[in-house]
Protein backbone atom coordinates (compact mmCIF):
# COMPACT_ATOMS: atom_id res chain seq x y z
CA UNK A 1 0.00 0.00 0.00
CA UNK A 2 1.40 3.23 -0.79
CA UNK A 3 1.74 5.88 1.91
CA UNK A 4 1.32 9.70 1.37
CA UNK A 5 3.68 11.74 3.72
CA UNK A 6 1.74 13.51 6.41
CA UNK A 7 0.47 16.93 5.50
CA UNK A 8 -0.76 20.07 7.80
CA UNK A 9 -4.80 19.28 7.25
CA UNK A 10 -6.46 15.93 8.69
CA UNK A 11 -6.26 13.43 6.15
CA UNK A 12 -6.99 10.28 8.46
CA UNK A 13 -11.15 10.22 8.25
CA UNK A 14 -10.82 11.55 4.65
CA UNK A 15 -8.98 8.07 3.17
CA UNK A 16 -11.48 5.87 5.38
CA UNK A 17 -14.86 7.87 4.03
CA UNK A 18 -14.10 7.55 0.32
CA UNK A 19 -17.26 8.77 -1.15
CA UNK A 20 -18.54 12.75 -1.23
CA UNK A 21 -21.04 14.88 -2.62
CA UNK A 22 -20.06 17.95 -4.32
CA UNK A 23 -23.08 20.77 -4.33
CA UNK A 24 -22.43 23.64 -7.36
CA UNK A 25 -25.49 26.43 -6.47
CA UNK A 26 -25.93 29.72 -7.32
CA UNK A 27 -28.31 31.86 -9.39
CA UNK A 28 -26.93 30.52 -12.22
CA UNK A 29 -29.14 27.81 -11.42
CA UNK A 30 -32.03 30.34 -12.82
CA UNK A 31 -30.22 30.54 -16.13
CA UNK A 32 -30.20 26.82 -16.32
CA UNK A 33 -27.73 26.42 -18.67
CA UNK A 34 -24.08 25.53 -16.84
CA UNK A 35 -22.68 27.27 -14.10
CA UNK A 36 -19.98 29.50 -16.10
CA UNK A 37 -23.30 30.48 -18.27
CA UNK A 38 -22.02 34.34 -17.50
CA UNK A 39 -18.31 33.54 -19.19
CA UNK A 40 -19.85 31.81 -22.29
CA UNK A 41 -22.27 34.29 -23.16
CA UNK A 42 -20.14 37.13 -22.33
CA UNK A 43 -23.32 38.31 -20.47
CA UNK A 44 -22.17 41.69 -18.53
CA UNK A 45 -22.70 42.24 -15.23
CA UNK A 46 -25.56 44.60 -15.18
CA UNK A 47 -27.62 42.36 -17.54
CA UNK A 48 -26.52 38.86 -15.68
CA UNK A 49 -27.94 40.60 -12.25
CA UNK A 50 -31.47 39.56 -13.69
CA UNK A 51 -30.69 35.70 -12.25
CA UNK A 52 -29.96 37.24 -8.48
CA UNK A 53 -33.31 39.27 -8.99
CA UNK A 54 -35.16 36.25 -9.66
CA UNK A 55 -33.10 33.62 -7.32
CA UNK A 56 -36.01 32.00 -5.12
CA UNK A 57 -35.19 29.19 -4.15
CA UNK A 58 -38.93 28.19 -2.46
CA UNK A 59 -39.22 24.59 -2.27
CA UNK A 60 -35.51 24.47 -0.43
CA UNK A 61 -35.38 21.92 1.81
CA UNK A 62 -31.47 20.89 2.97
CA UNK A 63 -32.77 17.95 5.12
CA UNK A 64 -34.50 16.36 2.27
CA UNK A 65 -30.90 17.18 0.53
CA UNK A 66 -28.76 15.96 3.20
CA UNK A 67 -31.03 12.38 3.27
CA UNK A 68 -30.53 11.69 -0.13
CA UNK A 69 -26.53 12.38 0.26
CA UNK A 70 -26.54 9.88 3.26
CA UNK A 71 -28.85 7.26 1.87
CA UNK A 72 -26.37 7.55 -1.50
CA UNK A 73 -23.31 6.21 0.76
CA UNK A 74 -22.20 9.57 1.29
CA UNK A 75 -19.80 10.90 4.06
CA UNK A 76 -19.04 14.74 3.13
CA UNK A 77 -20.11 17.31 1.27
CA UNK A 78 -18.82 20.02 -0.48
CA UNK A 79 -20.97 23.23 -1.17
CA UNK A 80 -20.13 26.47 -3.14
CA UNK A 81 -20.19 29.10 -0.43
CA UNK A 82 -19.27 31.46 -3.62
CA UNK A 83 -18.66 30.30 -7.58
CA UNK A 84 -17.12 32.57 -10.03
CA UNK A 85 -20.20 34.36 -10.77
CA UNK A 86 -19.28 36.14 -6.71
CA UNK A 87 -22.60 35.43 -5.21
CA UNK A 88 -22.67 34.21 -1.86
CA UNK A 89 -25.23 32.04 -0.07
CA UNK A 90 -24.35 33.18 3.09
CA UNK A 91 -25.39 36.43 5.35
CA UNK A 92 -21.74 37.96 4.25
CA UNK A 93 -21.16 41.52 5.41
CA UNK A 94 -18.71 42.55 3.04
CA UNK A 95 -21.18 41.85 0.18
CA UNK A 96 -24.60 42.80 -0.77
CA UNK A 97 -24.43 39.97 -3.88
CA UNK A 98 -25.42 37.50 -1.36
CA UNK A 99 -28.62 35.18 -1.20
CA UNK A 100 -30.12 37.01 1.67
CA UNK A 101 -30.56 39.99 -0.57
CA UNK A 102 -32.09 37.98 -3.29
CA UNK A 103 -35.84 36.90 -3.47
CA UNK A 104 -34.14 33.78 -0.97
CA UNK A 105 -34.42 36.48 1.30
CA UNK A 106 -32.45 34.32 4.01
CA UNK A 107 -29.11 33.09 4.85
CA UNK A 108 -28.89 29.31 2.77
CA UNK A 109 -25.58 28.21 3.96
CA UNK A 110 -26.41 27.82 7.75
CA UNK A 111 -29.47 25.67 7.82
CA UNK A 112 -27.91 23.12 4.75
CA UNK A 113 -24.60 23.07 7.29
CA UNK A 114 -26.55 22.16 10.08
CA UNK A 115 -28.44 19.20 8.06
CA UNK A 116 -25.80 17.89 6.39
CA UNK A 117 -24.02 17.64 9.82
CA UNK A 118 -27.39 16.23 11.55
CA UNK A 119 -26.87 13.54 9.30
CA UNK A 120 -23.69 12.73 10.28
CA UNK A 121 -21.96 14.15 7.44
CA UNK A 122 -18.79 15.82 7.23
CA UNK A 123 -18.43 19.41 6.09
CA UNK A 124 -16.80 21.01 3.02
CA UNK A 125 -16.68 24.48 1.84
CA UNK A 126 -15.77 25.50 -1.56
CA UNK A 127 -14.64 29.19 -2.18
CA UNK A 128 -14.14 30.62 -5.26
CA UNK A 129 -10.86 32.54 -5.76
CA UNK A 130 -12.43 34.01 -9.29
CA UNK A 131 -15.14 36.96 -8.82
CA UNK A 132 -16.90 38.17 -12.11
CA UNK A 133 -18.82 40.47 -9.93
CA UNK A 134 -16.55 42.50 -7.27
CA UNK A 135 -15.20 45.94 -8.35
CA UNK A 136 -11.67 44.96 -7.74
CA UNK A 137 -11.29 41.87 -9.86
CA UNK A 138 -9.19 42.35 -12.77
CA UNK A 139 -10.39 41.17 -15.89
CA UNK A 140 -8.38 38.37 -17.52
CA UNK A 141 -8.66 35.95 -19.89
CA UNK A 142 -11.77 33.78 -18.33
CA UNK A 143 -13.45 36.51 -17.25
CA UNK A 144 -17.26 37.70 -19.06
CA UNK A 145 -15.52 40.82 -20.54
CA UNK A 146 -12.43 39.32 -21.93
CA UNK A 147 -13.41 40.64 -25.18
CA UNK A 148 -14.50 44.12 -24.06
CA UNK A 149 -12.67 46.53 -26.24
CA UNK A 150 -11.88 48.81 -23.14
CA UNK A 151 -10.87 45.49 -21.20
CA UNK A 152 -7.48 47.13 -20.25
CA UNK A 153 -8.86 50.54 -19.61
CA UNK A 154 -10.98 49.37 -17.11
CA UNK A 155 -8.50 47.49 -15.05
CA UNK A 156 -6.77 50.58 -14.56
CA UNK A 157 -8.90 50.84 -11.77
CA UNK A 158 -9.44 47.59 -10.41
CA UNK A 159 -7.00 46.63 -7.37
CA UNK A 160 -6.54 43.12 -7.14
CA UNK A 161 -4.72 44.03 -3.39
CA UNK A 162 -8.44 44.88 -2.74
CA UNK A 163 -10.13 42.16 -3.95
CA UNK A 164 -7.36 39.70 -2.06
CA UNK A 165 -8.54 40.79 1.31
CA UNK A 166 -11.96 40.77 0.78
CA UNK A 167 -10.92 36.82 -0.05
CA UNK A 168 -9.43 36.85 3.39
CA UNK A 169 -12.61 38.91 5.31
CA UNK A 170 -15.09 36.37 3.62
CA UNK A 171 -12.76 33.35 4.24
CA UNK A 172 -12.34 34.45 7.64
CA UNK A 173 -16.34 34.47 8.31
CA UNK A 174 -16.94 31.13 6.97
CA UNK A 175 -14.54 29.67 9.15
CA UNK A 176 -15.44 31.31 12.48
CA UNK A 177 -19.14 31.17 11.45
CA UNK A 178 -20.39 27.70 10.98
CA UNK A 179 -18.53 25.45 13.32
CA UNK A 180 -15.56 23.28 12.73
CA UNK A 181 -14.91 22.66 8.65
CA UNK A 182 -13.10 19.76 7.15
CA UNK A 183 -12.62 20.80 3.70
CA UNK A 184 -11.61 24.35 2.07
CA UNK A 185 -11.92 23.62 -1.67
CA UNK A 186 -10.35 26.79 -3.62
CA UNK A 187 -10.85 27.02 -7.10
CA UNK A 188 -8.50 27.89 -8.85
CA UNK A 189 -5.40 29.11 -10.51
CA UNK A 190 -4.38 29.95 -14.30
CA UNK A 191 -1.20 31.70 -14.09
CA UNK A 192 -0.01 31.02 -17.77
CA UNK A 193 -3.12 32.00 -19.02
CA UNK A 194 -2.58 35.00 -21.42
CA UNK A 195 -5.47 36.42 -23.48
CA UNK A 196 -4.97 39.52 -25.66
CA UNK A 197 -2.38 40.85 -23.30
CA UNK A 198 -4.70 40.12 -19.99
CA UNK A 199 -2.30 38.01 -17.66
CA UNK A 200 -4.31 34.99 -15.81
CA UNK A 201 -4.10 34.58 -11.96
CA UNK A 202 -1.85 32.73 -9.25
CA UNK A 203 -0.49 33.21 -5.87
CA UNK A 204 0.95 37.01 -6.38
CA UNK A 205 -3.05 37.83 -7.10
CA UNK A 206 -5.10 35.56 -4.57
CA UNK A 207 -1.88 36.49 -1.96
CA UNK A 208 -2.02 32.63 -1.51
CA UNK A 209 0.51 32.41 1.59
CA UNK A 210 -2.17 34.83 3.56
CA UNK A 211 -5.00 33.18 2.77
CA UNK A 212 -3.22 29.77 3.46
CA UNK A 213 -1.94 30.94 6.78
CA UNK A 214 -5.36 32.52 8.05
CA UNK A 215 -6.93 28.36 6.89
CA UNK A 216 -4.43 27.33 9.15
CA UNK A 217 -4.65 29.50 11.81
CA UNK A 218 -8.33 29.15 12.08
CA UNK A 219 -8.75 25.45 11.07
CA UNK A 220 -5.65 24.23 11.48
CA UNK A 221 -7.42 20.38 11.03
CA UNK A 222 -9.00 21.71 7.62
CA UNK A 223 -8.21 19.91 4.82
CA UNK A 224 -7.16 22.67 1.82
CA UNK A 225 -6.87 21.06 -1.40
CA UNK A 226 -4.42 22.38 -4.45
CA UNK A 227 -5.15 25.09 -6.56
CA UNK A 228 -4.01 27.98 -4.49
CA UNK A 229 -0.84 27.64 -6.76
CA UNK A 230 2.11 27.19 -3.49
CA UNK A 231 3.76 24.37 -5.75
CA UNK A 232 6.38 24.81 -2.81
CA UNK A 233 3.31 23.81 0.02
CA UNK A 234 2.16 20.53 0.14
CA UNK A 235 -1.40 20.31 -0.47
CA UNK A 236 -3.62 17.96 2.06
CA UNK A 237 -5.08 16.78 -1.02
CA UNK A 238 -4.92 16.84 -5.06
CA UNK A 239 -8.16 17.24 -7.44
CA UNK A 240 -8.50 15.63 -10.99
CA UNK A 241 -11.28 17.17 -12.15
CA UNK A 242 -13.93 15.60 -14.76
CA UNK A 243 -11.21 12.62 -15.78
CA UNK A 244 -10.04 9.38 -14.17
CA UNK A 245 -6.48 8.74 -13.02
CA UNK A 246 -5.06 6.07 -14.34
CA UNK A 247 -3.24 5.04 -11.49
CA UNK A 248 -2.50 6.60 -7.93
CA UNK A 249 -1.61 10.82 -8.21
CA UNK A 250 1.56 11.37 -7.43
CA UNK A 251 3.45 14.77 -6.75
CA UNK A 252 6.64 15.79 -7.27
CA UNK A 253 7.27 12.02 -7.40
CA UNK A 254 5.72 10.87 -4.14
CA UNK A 255 2.04 9.43 -4.04
CA UNK A 256 -0.66 12.15 -2.41
CA UNK A 257 -3.92 12.06 -1.22
CA UNK A 258 -5.98 12.72 -4.11
CA UNK A 259 -9.86 13.24 -4.61
CA UNK A 260 -11.39 12.66 -8.30
CA UNK A 261 -14.16 15.54 -9.01
CA UNK A 262 -16.96 14.17 -11.31
CA UNK A 263 -20.63 15.27 -12.23
CA UNK A 264 -23.30 13.30 -12.69
CA UNK A 265 -23.88 14.70 -16.49
CA UNK A 266 -21.88 17.32 -17.90
CA UNK A 267 -22.18 20.24 -15.88
CA UNK A 268 -21.75 21.02 -12.36
CA UNK A 269 -24.35 23.66 -12.11
CA UNK A 270 -27.95 22.53 -13.16
CA UNK A 271 -28.63 22.43 -16.71
CA UNK A 272 -31.99 21.65 -17.72
CA UNK A 273 -31.50 20.78 -21.32
CA UNK A 274 -27.98 19.08 -20.86
CA UNK A 275 -28.83 14.80 -22.09
CA UNK A 276 -25.22 13.27 -21.46
CA UNK A 277 -26.11 12.01 -18.21
CA UNK A 278 -23.54 8.91 -17.07
CA UNK A 279 -25.37 5.11 -16.70
CA UNK A 280 -25.68 3.57 -13.62
CA UNK A 281 -22.80 1.40 -14.56
CA UNK A 282 -20.82 4.23 -15.76
CA UNK A 283 -21.57 5.77 -11.92
CA UNK A 284 -20.59 2.81 -10.08
CA UNK A 285 -17.51 1.91 -12.49
CA UNK A 286 -16.01 5.75 -11.67
CA UNK A 287 -16.34 5.05 -7.77
CA UNK A 288 -14.96 1.95 -7.88
CA UNK A 289 -12.22 2.40 -9.78
CA UNK A 290 -11.15 5.96 -7.85
CA UNK A 291 -10.96 3.72 -4.49
CA UNK A 292 -9.09 1.27 -6.47
CA UNK A 293 -6.44 3.54 -6.94
CA UNK A 294 -6.60 4.86 -3.58
CA UNK A 295 -8.58 8.02 -4.35
CA UNK A 296 -12.03 9.38 -3.27
CA UNK A 297 -14.93 10.13 -5.50
CA UNK A 298 -16.52 13.69 -5.10
CA UNK A 299 -19.60 13.47 -7.29
CA UNK A 300 -21.48 16.79 -8.06
CA UNK A 301 -25.22 17.65 -8.08
CA UNK A 302 -26.66 20.87 -9.06
CA UNK A 303 -29.62 21.78 -8.11
CA UNK A 304 -32.21 23.81 -9.70
CA UNK A 305 -33.23 27.18 -8.93
CA UNK A 306 -36.17 26.25 -6.94
CA UNK A 307 -34.06 24.24 -4.25
CA UNK A 308 -34.54 20.94 -5.31
CA UNK A 309 -32.41 17.88 -7.01
CA UNK A 310 -34.13 16.92 -10.29
CA UNK A 311 -35.34 13.91 -11.02
CA UNK A 312 -32.65 12.78 -12.95
CA UNK A 313 -29.64 13.29 -10.18
CA UNK A 314 -32.32 11.41 -7.38
CA UNK A 315 -32.21 8.69 -9.87
CA UNK A 316 -28.48 8.91 -10.31
CA UNK A 317 -28.08 9.11 -6.37
CA UNK A 318 -30.19 5.99 -6.05
CA UNK A 319 -27.99 4.36 -7.87
CA UNK A 320 -25.26 4.70 -5.58
CA UNK A 321 -27.14 3.83 -2.51
CA UNK A 322 -28.65 0.75 -3.85
CA UNK A 323 -25.63 -0.49 -4.70
CA UNK A 324 -23.66 0.99 -1.53
CA UNK A 325 -26.11 -0.75 0.64
CA UNK A 326 -25.15 -3.95 0.40
CA UNK A 327 -21.78 -3.22 -1.27
CA UNK A 328 -19.92 -0.40 0.89
CA UNK A 329 -17.73 -2.73 3.25
CA UNK A 330 -15.64 -2.89 -0.71
CA UNK A 331 -15.32 1.22 -0.33
CA UNK A 332 -15.29 2.39 3.07
CA UNK A 333 -11.79 1.70 4.75
CA UNK A 334 -10.26 0.48 1.51
CA UNK A 335 -7.58 1.56 -1.00
CA UNK A 336 -5.52 0.63 -3.30
CA UNK A 337 -4.42 -3.33 -3.20
CA UNK A 338 -1.16 -5.18 -2.99
CA UNK A 339 -2.01 -7.24 -6.18
CA UNK A 340 -2.83 -6.59 -9.44
CA UNK A 341 -6.21 -7.18 -10.85
CA UNK A 342 -7.08 -9.41 -13.57
CA UNK A 343 -8.97 -7.74 -16.64
CA UNK A 344 -12.54 -5.95 -16.51
CA UNK A 345 -12.60 -5.96 -12.24
CA UNK A 346 -11.10 -3.52 -9.76
CA UNK A 347 -9.45 -4.75 -6.49
CA UNK A 348 -9.90 -2.67 -3.36
CA UNK A 349 -8.18 -4.02 -0.17
CA UNK A 350 -9.12 -3.55 3.73
CA UNK A 351 -5.93 -3.76 5.62
CA UNK A 352 -7.36 -3.26 8.86
CA UNK A 353 -9.36 -5.92 8.37
CA UNK A 354 -7.31 -8.30 5.67
CA UNK A 355 -9.84 -8.25 3.16
CA UNK A 356 -9.42 -7.88 -0.91
CA UNK A 357 -12.43 -6.79 -2.65
CA UNK A 358 -13.28 -8.00 -6.14
CA UNK A 359 -15.11 -5.60 -8.44
CA UNK A 360 -16.56 -7.55 -11.41
CA UNK A 361 -17.22 -4.71 -13.96
CA UNK A 362 -17.40 -7.42 -16.63
CA UNK A 363 -18.95 -10.27 -15.59
CA UNK A 364 -17.07 -13.41 -16.74
CA UNK A 365 -18.36 -17.10 -17.44
CA UNK A 366 -18.01 -19.88 -14.87
CA UNK A 367 -14.42 -18.89 -13.87
CA UNK A 368 -11.96 -16.18 -12.86
CA UNK A 369 -8.52 -16.46 -12.26
CA UNK A 370 -6.78 -14.50 -9.69
CA UNK A 371 -3.02 -14.18 -10.01
CA UNK A 372 -0.61 -14.29 -7.19
CA UNK A 373 -3.16 -15.68 -4.99
CA UNK A 374 -2.57 -18.92 -4.43
CA UNK A 375 -2.38 -19.89 -0.74
CA UNK A 376 -3.56 -16.50 0.17
CA UNK A 377 -7.23 -16.92 0.62
CA UNK A 378 -8.90 -18.78 3.53
CA UNK A 379 -12.60 -17.47 2.65
CA UNK A 380 -14.55 -15.89 -0.15
CA UNK A 381 -18.00 -14.90 -0.32
CA UNK A 382 -20.22 -12.74 -2.83
CA UNK A 383 -20.43 -9.78 -0.94
CA UNK A 384 -24.34 -8.16 -1.38
CA UNK A 385 -25.87 -11.72 0.24
CA UNK A 386 -22.86 -13.89 2.11
CA UNK A 387 -22.76 -16.57 -0.30
CA UNK A 388 -20.04 -18.51 -0.56
CA UNK A 389 -17.97 -18.48 -3.68
CA UNK A 390 -15.78 -21.88 -4.21
CA UNK A 391 -12.17 -21.68 -5.38
CA UNK A 392 -9.33 -24.20 -6.20
CA UNK A 393 -5.78 -23.26 -6.62
CA UNK A 394 -3.08 -24.88 -9.28
CA UNK A 395 -3.45 -28.51 -9.63
CA UNK A 396 -5.71 -31.12 -10.87
CA UNK A 397 -9.63 -30.40 -11.79
CA UNK A 398 -11.93 -32.73 -13.01
CA UNK A 399 -12.94 -32.41 -16.81
CA UNK A 400 -9.90 -30.72 -18.81
CA UNK A 401 -12.66 -30.12 -21.57
CA UNK A 402 -15.29 -28.37 -19.06
CA UNK A 403 -12.66 -26.58 -16.94
CA UNK A 404 -10.76 -23.69 -17.22
CA UNK A 405 -7.27 -24.78 -16.07
CA UNK A 406 -5.58 -22.38 -12.79
CA UNK A 407 -2.34 -20.47 -13.78
CA UNK A 408 0.60 -21.18 -12.04
CA UNK A 409 0.33 -19.16 -8.61
CA UNK A 410 -3.25 -18.37 -9.08
CA UNK A 411 -6.53 -19.14 -7.64
CA UNK A 412 -9.73 -19.76 -9.15
CA UNK A 413 -13.48 -18.74 -8.44
CA UNK A 414 -16.19 -20.44 -9.38
CA UNK A 415 -18.95 -18.26 -10.59
CA UNK A 416 -22.74 -19.05 -11.10
CA UNK A 417 -23.12 -19.12 -14.86
CA UNK A 418 -25.71 -15.95 -14.83
CA UNK A 419 -25.01 -12.73 -13.46
CA UNK A 420 -26.68 -12.05 -10.25
CA UNK A 421 -29.14 -9.51 -9.70
CA UNK A 422 -26.49 -6.37 -8.80
CA UNK A 423 -25.17 -3.98 -11.20
CA UNK A 424 -21.60 -4.61 -9.96
CA UNK A 425 -21.16 -7.71 -8.00
CA UNK A 426 -18.61 -7.79 -5.61
CA UNK A 427 -16.58 -10.93 -4.10
CA UNK A 428 -15.29 -10.64 -0.39
CA UNK A 429 -11.91 -12.63 -0.06
CA UNK A 430 -11.01 -12.92 3.60
CA UNK A 431 -6.87 -13.42 3.34
CA UNK A 432 -4.69 -15.33 5.62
Amino acid sequence: MLHPKPTAGDTTWFTHDRFGLFIHWGSYAAAARHEWVQKYEQIPGEQYRKYFEHFDPDLYNPREWARVAKEAGMKYFVITTKHHEGFCLWDSQYTDYKAPNSPAGCDLLTPMVEAFRGEGLRVGFYYSLIDWHHPHFTIDGVHPLANHPDAHQMNQSRDMKIYAQYMRDQVRELLTQFGEIDVLWFDFSYPQNNHNGLKGKGRDDWESEKLLDLVRELAPKAMVNNRLDLPDVSADMHTPEQYQPSEWIHHNGEPVVWEACQTLSGSWGYHRDEHTWKSPEQLLHMLIDTVSKGGNLLMNVGPTARGVFDDRAIAALKVYGDWMKWNARSIYGCSQAQYSAPTDTRYTQNYKKNRLYVHLLAYPFKHLHLPELAGEVEYAQFLHDASEVRFRETGAFEHAALESATPEGALTLSLPVLKLNVEVPVIELFLR
